[in-house]
């Protein structure tokens, strides 16, 4: 008995890379996979590795940049396996750009198939799981969604990704919340690793080398989150890079400026209150905008 014998599993975007590596491993592991990528190609040979390396699985091009794309992934591992048990969202696309040089067409693509098509599918996945609930059944769904450390800090030239990441890391929140009567989870990974998406950022060629960089790297830990194992872990965010585990977490506060009791009679504040007392508010809190590259 493997680790996930007997679960149904959907992969966005298994066509190659990140998504390709937790295709497998899911199916190693025991899962009948359903392999999504929008290449119909790509996915068939997926499957073709799947099933050589004695698993389970079958093809999927349907397009979750769109409600009933996602819907339809879903649906397929329904019609096919009759059942959903783990979804995973991978699907990704770059089009970078800097704010002032960035086209509608270019933000509304990456939006479409990060934010929108985590959702698409997550919203199909939700009423699947809830329609079993309501009829008496505990159905321990797994969500993984994909974000990145571009969504957790920001990079330049990538607003349309970083508000798409960003977006999706508080979508998920939300759902591990709603799903929680369930016995559904949902948790964020935010991988490092080479893929053909990002190996043609700035600096990869120097940076991103070596076993660490592998995007098969990643698919241990979103195995984990899809077992049994994990049914107490829900609304958490890692960042993983090769044998590394980051566990994240949000904002938190870290000052507070206030009137005093016997000041409350003033009211709200003045801006030149405030620029009087512009130490106090940050109170030695005030850090430059955060890095983030490749080396960190």
């Amino acid at each position: 008995m493997g680790l996930l014998t007997g679960k149904v599993a959907v992969v966005t975007g298994a066509g190659g890379g990140i998504g390709r590596g937790h295709a497998r491993l899911l199916a190693d592991k025991g899962a009948c996979v359903v392999v999504n990528d929008l290449e119909p190609g790509r996915a068939a040979d997926t499957v073709s590795e799947i099933v050589d390396a004695g698993g389970t699985g079958t093809p999927s091009s349907h397009d979750v940049a769109t409600w009933s794309g996602g819907g339809a992934v879903v649906q397929h591992a329904i019609d096919t396996y009759g059942r959903l048990d783990i979804l995973v969202n991978n699907a990704g696309i770059l089009r970078d750009a800097m704010s002032f040089n960035i086209t509608e067409p270019d933000w509304d693509a990456v939006i479409d198939v990060h934010l929108k098509g985590h959702m698409s599918t997550c919203h199909a996945a939700a009423a699947h799981w809830r329609a079993r609930g309501k009829a008496g059944e505990t159905p321990n769904g797994r969500i993984v969604n994909t974000a990145s450390e571009s969504g957790l800090f920001g990079q330049l030239g990538q607003a349309n990704y970083s508000a798409a990441k960003a977006g999706i890391i508080s979508m998920t929140i939300v759902i591990a919340r709603e799903l929680k009567k369930y016995g559904v989870t949902a948790n964020v990974v935010c991988p490092r690793a080479r893929t053909r998406m990002t190996e043609s950022m700035p600096g990869a060629d120097e940076y991103m080398q070596g076993a660490e960089w592998e995007p098969e790297n990643i698919a241990p830990l979103v195995c984990f989150l899809a077992s049994d194992a994990a049914a107490d872990v829900s609304g958490q965010v890692f960042v993983m890079w090769g044998t590394r585990i980051h566990l994240m977490q949000g904002w938190q506060r870290v000052h507070t400026l206030d009137r005093t009791d016997t000041d409350r009679d003033k009211g709200r504040w003045t801006p030149e209150e405030l620029i009087a007392r512009k130490d106090e508010i940050f109170a030695g809190h005030l850090t430059k905008i955060p890095r983030m590259g490749f080396g960190e």
